[in-house]
């Protein structure tokens, strides 16, 4: 069985779910995870604010102007009164159910609790035009089997166990239908995941039921080798390992977040990344084989802040790494990049929410450089030491670039680059001159 995963924009219209279903019913049983329809979550999160605001009125002005979008969109979608009826009847209830926590204090849990409708509506909506077709597709709701631990993390053996539990009482259904995204915490209570959304429900699924494949849905035709948005003449990259995803989402690549494909990799996977709006297009295959001897991608990773410790006392100092990791774990600020010399330690981060207090406890260890309105840039390939000349090739794309770090060594896929966010764009292009466009 597969597992297809549709983010907002592929179920962002009625149109758009139409041809979703044409898609999905192709008479191979798979179970289909959905987001919400774009903009929704937007909108729900702009709801609660005017409630954590106390402000009900314009909360529910927002509420009712959502609501007739979906009532337009019900409209168009099913053909049978029925239908209209019964999708009516659900979204209605939903949106009575939204209005109720105009009367009533407004806290995170309520929040959490409004931010998970989306998906429930979009979901139901699906399920019933699938119904309308004739389709045998069963609504799975993901409340009932998707969990959390009390590390918030994924509760693995809890989410197989109760998948298998809700499948086997249905085990004839063409497609299962389910939401992305949301889950409840181990306290029972309506949360979400967070990290990749509704990517990692999809990969946490496949991962359960042991899926042949993984399909994220999106509206771009695969991962792409540069950025198209700075950057002429990308192309689809068509197959990249779990470790070169990884690194391309994490430095940058918006159409996949780093920690959602993680149990497809280690259950042994493949996740294909394919495009809505071009079905034929193959898309990128995502697996644990390599490439070898290939440099495959670049991504950028903006908003970067660089802090630099220079300390004489650092010299065969014994423990001194260990006490300037200890202040960003103390703020709960991750380190991106880091580069070390005998008198000093470079770092990046990308979280300025404790920069002063991080820069006024790093001076009790030596002189603080901080420079912001940084960029990493991410080559990414088969990178390993020993392939000699890939190193140079990177690196002269950067002859005219002033580079503030370079971080190699640490993963056999990547090579990342500190450079100004001013040269950001002409690095990417010089980087696709150099290593894709005149092969």
């Amino acid at each position: 069985m597969k597992v297809l995963k549709f983010g907002g924009t592929s179920v962002g219209s009625a149109s758009r779910m139409k041809e979703v279903a044409k898609l999905i019913c192709d008479g191979e049983q798979k179970i289909v995870v959905l987001s919400a329809m774009s903009g929704t979550t937007n909108t729900l999160v702009e709801i609660s604010d005017y409630l954590y605001k106390k402000n009900p009125d314009a909360a529910n002005e927002i509420i009712n102007v959502l609501e007739q979008k979906y009532f337009l969109h019900i409209e168009e979608l099913y053909n049978t009164e029925e239908y209209k009826q019964k999708a009516l009847d659900a979204v209605r209830s939903i949106f009575d159910y939204i209005r109720s926590f105009t009367k009533d204090l407004f806290t995170l849990f309520e929040e959490k609790v409004v931010l998970a409708q989306g998906e429930l509506i979009s979901t139901t909506m699906v399920n019933l035009y699938l119904n309308e077709q004739g389709v045998n597709s069963i609504l799975i709701p993901a409340l009932e089997y998707m969990r959390t631990d009390k590390n918030g993390e994924p509760d693995v053996l809890y989410i197989k166990q109760h998948l298998k539990k809700i499948l086997d009482q249905a085990p004839n259904a063409d497609i299962y239908i389910t939401q992305g995204y949301i889950c409840r915490n181990a306290y029972g209570e309506i949360d979400n995941l967070q990290r990749g959304g509704s990517d990692y429900t999809a990969s946490l699924i496949g991962a359960a039921i042991l899926a042949d494949e993984i399909q994220i849905w999106t509206d771009i035709d695969g991962m792409h080798n540069n950025d198209p948005r700075y950057v002429d003449k990308t192309t689809p990259v068509r197959h990249l390992h779990f470790e070169e995803a990884a690194e391309l989402a994490y430095f940058g690549a918006k159409i996949l977040h780093p920690t959602c494909i993680l149990p497809a990799k280690l259950n042994n996977i493949p996740v294909r990344l394919l495009n809505t709006m071009e079905p034929d297009a193959p898309g990128t295959l995502i697996s644990n084989t390599t490439e070898k001897n290939k440099i495959k991608a670049v991504a950028a990773k903006d908003n970067i802040i660089s802090i630099k410790i220079k300390s004489g006392r650092m010299l065969l100092a014994h423990g001194f790494l260990r006490k300037v990791f200890e202040i960003f774990e103390s703020y709960q600020t991750p380190i991106d990049m880091i580069t070390t010399s005998e008198v000093g330690v470079s770092v990046t981060i990308d979280n300025k929410k404790h920069l002063s207090e991080i820069v006024d406890d790093l001076k009790k260890y030596g002189t603080v450089t901080v420079d912001e309105g940084m960029v990493i840039i991410c080559v990414v390939g088969d990178l390993t030491w020993n392939n000699i000349g890939y190193e140079s090739q990177v690196l002269a794309a950067f002859k005219e670039i002033p580079v503030r770090m370079i971080s190699y060594g640490g993963s056999n896929y990547n090579i990342s680059f500190l450079i100004k966010a001013d040269d950001k764009k002409r690095a990417l292009q010089s980087l696709s001159d150099n290593l894709f466009n005149n092969q």
